[in-house]
Formats: structure tokens, C-alpha cells, sequence
């Protein structure tokens, strides 16, 4: 049978879903010699095998042998161009990012690639897959080797002016910066980033991630609005693209949005975006019922919905760290905007009362109430003896004391002002 047949025969069970056989016809083919094995048509039939046998594992998530596969893909493309095998080694190396619960598998298959990489001397191999494992550092919560393998790479790169690379891997020093709480570095990177970026043509995955990154940095600084503007960008992008995780970074990007609306109190807002076209038929989760439980427990004012849905999706929201974080202070503001109701109609209340309300244990009530008066919420004082609290009226401000200080200001100005003329006349 000649290869080409073998081939469309291996294609044929796998279209079956019959792998197993499938398999063993990619694997004679790949290992066979055949006559001319250095025409184009037989190196193209067997770059085809490598990355359709590298499908199979992907399908049936069988990531050890995906982790055998790929290094010992080396030995079949011998006798391709250079920049053919580096082109069949990232596209096996991205595929098998679609296989879950891999990325220790993933760390060793690029490692293990940069090695091959530096004994060819392939440079910009090298670079390309080193900027791999620096990310798969990130997401494995390794920033320490990450960051140093970032500037490593920043080094490299910014002597050969590669523009793109640049872009790429300031936006990971932006992102690891920010999980390492260094706001300032991570805006300084992201600022970096950007200025590459407008010198070259990016692509659309890119300049959605950069939208992202931006929108989670101003959202770090309250500025909601600001970040709402940038996650809208970075969801079109997105939402636009066909990729294996485009679907899975739109939703994450259109939590993000209705985070926003939730913190600048625009609950009309959440309604109006979840009723769109795109985002009723597409993007239907549980993170984004979890969302919407939420906007509607804040706009009720209701602590008990609010507490009742993070116990619902606990893991939705919480393993989120900037949604876990501005969550905390929603709560805080739930929480005081309702001690604040119970406690308006009282000049002296019993603490176990207001505990017995609001469904909180008496020390988390006197803490928060302890702070508010601290804060200057409302003016008190806590009786812990008694376990009382104490409501007083706010204080009124004397107009009469502050046009006297504003006066008292002024003819000080006056008096200096003497006291340099009369140095000049002497």
C-alpha cells in the first residue's frame, strides 16, 4: 500500500473515532523508509502524520504520551528544512495546551526542546520557546524562575530590536508583576508593551490581551469606568476570534465587565449587557449566572443573597483573585450599608440584637461596628461591659468656627506680607 493510501486509511478510522489503529498507521508510516524519502511529497505526508497523530493524543487526552511523542518527533523531521521542524515542534507544543491538567508535562516537553534548541544553535527557536516556559512558569505560580527568565529574554530581544517579542514578553512581566502585588512595575511593564506594540502590527489575540491587562490595572485602581471601556475592547477581540480558548478568555473578560458595573452601582447596566444578543445565546456559565446573583444581591442590598450566592458559586468567584479581592470590599460595603439600617432607628441597642439580624456572630458585629465608628460611619460608642452600643447624632459643624480660621488665615498672609516690606526698607 503506498503512503498516501496509508494515510487517507488512518484518516478515515480516525474520522470513526477508531484511534487505536489509527495510531499504529501514523507510527508505521513515520518510522518506515520509503523510496525518495527526501521528495517534499514524502516529508509532507509525514509532517501531516505528526501533527494528526499529535491530534489523536490531544482528542483523548493522553498526555503522557503527548509528553513521550514530542521530543521523539525530532527524530522523524532529520531530513526537514529548519524552518519546517521548529514550525511542526510549536504546533505540537501548542496543541498539546488544549489537553487539561498537563502544564508539569508542558514545562518538561519545552525544557526539554529549548535543550534541543540550544545544541543546533537555534537562536530564535530558542527565544520563542523560552518565552513558552516563562509563561507556563506564570501560570504554574513559579514568578520567581518566571521573572527571571523574563529578564533574561528582555535582554536578548532588545538587542536585536525584535519589536514583537517585546510585546509578548513585557505583557508577561505585567502579569506576573501584578499576581506579585507590583502594581507600579506591572503598569511600567504594560506601559513598555504597548509602546512596542505601536510601532509593529499586532494581532487581534494580542491586542486583546493587552486590553485585558490594562482594564485589570485600572480596575486595581478603582477607576471602573476607565476599566470597563478597556474589557469592552478586549471582549469584541475576543469574542471575534476562532482559537481553542478564545470562548473560555471572552467569558472571563465578560465577568470582568459586569464586575465593573457592579462596583460603579450600575445594576441596569448588568441587565442590559447580559440581555444582549451575543451574550444570551454564547456565553451562558455559571460564572456568569454567579454575576448576576450577585449584581441583583447588591442592588436588593441584601447581605444574606450575598452571602448566600458565594456560598453558592463558591468556586466561580473565589478562585478568581481580582473578583475574590473587590468582592471583599463589596461585602464590607454590603455589610456596613446594613448594620447602618438596623442600628437608624436606635439611640441604644444590645449587640446580640444587631447579631441576631443580620445572622453574624457577636464578635464579627462589635469588630465592623468598632471600625465604623472608627471611620467615622456613624458616631458611638460600644459599651462592651453591657454589650450595648451607644448611637449619638452626627455632630454640626459651626460655620461661624471655620470663616474665623478662614480669617484668621488671611490676616496672617497680611501680617507676612508687613513684615517683608518693612526688611526692605531697612
Amino acid at each position: 500500500m503506498s503512503i498516501t493510501a496509508q494515510l487517507e486509511n488512518a484518516r478515515s478510522l480516525v474520522k470513526d473515532k477508531n484511534y487505536k489503529e489509527a495510531e499504529t498507521i501514523y507510527l508505521t508510516i513515520l518510522e518506515s523508509e520509503f523510496e525518495g524519502d527526501n521528495t517534499d511529497a514524502i516529508k509532507n505526508t509525514k509532517e501531516s502524520c505528526i501533527l494528526e497523530l499529535g491530534d489523536i493524543y490531544v482528542a483523548t487526552e493522553q498526555k503522557d504520551k503527548m509528553r513521550e511523542f514530542i521530543p521523539h518527533s525530532r527524530d522523524y523531521m532529520s531530513q526537514f528544512a529548519k524552518s519546517k521542524t521548529a514550525k511542526v515542534l510549536k504546533q505540537l507544543i501548542e496543541k498539546f495546551e488544549q489537553v487539561p491538567n498537563s502544564l508539569d508535562d508542558q514545562i518538561y516537553v519545552v525544557e526539554q526542546s529549548i535543550l534541543y534548541a540550544k545544541n543546533e544553535k537555534r537562536i530564535f527557536l530558542k527565544n520563542s520557546l523560552s518565552i513558552k516556559l516563562a509563561t507556563y512558569l506564570y501560570l504554574t505560580k513559579n514568578y520567581k524562575k518566571s521573572i527571571d527568565l523574563i529578564n533574561e529574554l528582555l535582554t536578548e530581544f532588545k538587542k536585536l530590536d525584535d519589536k514583537p517579542s517585546l510585546v509578548d514578553v513585557h505583557l508577561l512581566e505585567s502579569q506576573v508583576y501584578h499576581k506579585l502585588r507590583n502594581l507600579v512595575k506591572s503598569k511600567a511593564a504594560l506601559t513598555a508593551s504597548r509602546t512596542a506594540a505601536n510601532s509593529i502590527y499586532c494581532s487581534s489575540s494580542t491586542m486583546a490581551e493587552l486590553d485585558l491587562m490594562s482594564g485589570i490595572l485600572h480596575c486595581e485602581d478603582k477607576d471602573y469606568k476607565t476599566a470597563y471601556s478597556y474589557f469592552y475592547e478586549s471582549f469584541e477581540g475576543f469574542h471575534n476570534l476562532s482559537t481553542h480558548n478564545s470562548f473560555e478568555k471572552a467569558c472571563k473578560v465578560l465577568k470582568y465587565m459586569l464586575l465593573s458595573k457592579i462596583m460603579l452601582n450600575l445594576i441596569d447596566d448588568v441587565n442590559t449587557i447580559l440581555s444582549a444578543k451575543s451574550t444570551k445565546e454564547i456565553y451562558q456559565s455559571r460564572e456568569i449566572d454567579a454575576m448576576k446573583s450577585i449584581a441583583d444581591a447588591y442592588n436588593n442590598r441584601s447581605l444574606f443573597e450575598f452571602n448566600s450566592t458565594l456560598n453558592t458559586y463558591n468556586d466561580e468567584l473565589k478562585n478568581d483573585d481580582l473578583i475574590r479581592s473587590h468582592f471583599n470590599a463589596l461585602y464590607d460595603t454590603l455589610l456596613e450599608s446594613n448594620l447602618c439600617k438596623i442600628i437608624e432607628p436606635f439611640e441604644c441597642v444590645e449587640v446580640s440584637h444587631i447579631s441576631k439580624i443580620i445572622g453574624l456572630s457577636i464578635d464579627q458585629v462589635e469588630g465592623k461596628l468598632s471600625q465604623m465608628i472608627l471611620d467615622n460611619v456613624f458616631f458611638g460608642v460600644l459599651d462592651q461591659g453591657n454589650g450595648w452600643l451607644y448611637i449619638y447624632e452626627s455632630p454640626q459643624k459651626d460655620a461661624a468656627y471655620n470663616s474665623s480660621l478662614e480669617l484668621i488665615g488671611e490676616l496672617n498672609k497680611a501680617v507676612d506680607q508687613l513684615f517683608e516690606k518693612a526688611n526692605v526698607l531697612n
